[in-house]
């Protein structure tokens, strides 16, 4: 078997400019960049979900109702069976919430799409609200010079001490309100 002697340097980069080189492999694009396609896919093919019930709950129930109740999970049905959609309900309320259950349901499917939840099912307990949900108090105007006379001159008879203060900031209370409901 006879050697074969190497190419020079010439015949060896006329060798390499013919030859076709495998490109530089490229590194994978970002995970979130590559998911996008398939959660595209399958929000279209199922819809919003869950996540979009909660954030537009308000919207889907209306005001009374989401006052006194919060979304808490969406369970889809093994194997064909009917998804159920958990709502906790604030104490008493629970009774009401029951027998508006029917409207609840379609509200939903109307939002999530036909027949997305066919079950409802309520869990009494407190809500966990989001600090920007939470109800906040509205600051009523101090009364005028004139209110704040009047209500001097009705406490006039009171002994004065803590009862008085008090009797004094309850009608204030009273006063305000009554003035920002007319």
């Amino acid at each position: 078997m006879a050697r074969r002697s190497l190419p020079t340097p010439q015949e060896a980069l006329r060798i390499l400019s013919e030859k076709r080189t495998r490109p530089q492999r490229r590194p994978p694009p970002p995970l979130g960049r590559a998911l996008n396609k398939t959660l595209r896919e399958f929000d279209a093919k199922f819809g919003q979900g869950a996540g979009g019930l909660i954030a537009r709950w308000r919207e889907v129930v209306g005001v009374e109702i989401a006052r006194r109740t919060e979304p808490v999970k969406l369970t889809k049905g093994r194997n064909g069976g009917p998804s159920s959609l958990e709502i906790r309900v604030a104490g008493p309320a629970a009774a009401i919430i029951q027998h508006q259950a029917h409207e609840i349901l379609a509200r939903v499917n109307l939002f999530l799409g036909a027949e997305a939840v066919q079950k409802l099912r309520i869990v009494q307990g407190p809500l966990q609200r989001p600090a920007e949900q939470a109800r906040t108090r509205r600051k009523l105007p101090p009364l005028d010079a004139a209110e704040e006379a009047n209500l001097a001159r009705d406490m006039a008879a009171a002994p004065e001490g803590r009862l008085k203060d008090a009797l004094t900031a309850l009608g204030r209370g009273v006063l305000r309100q009554r003035r920002a409901i007319d």
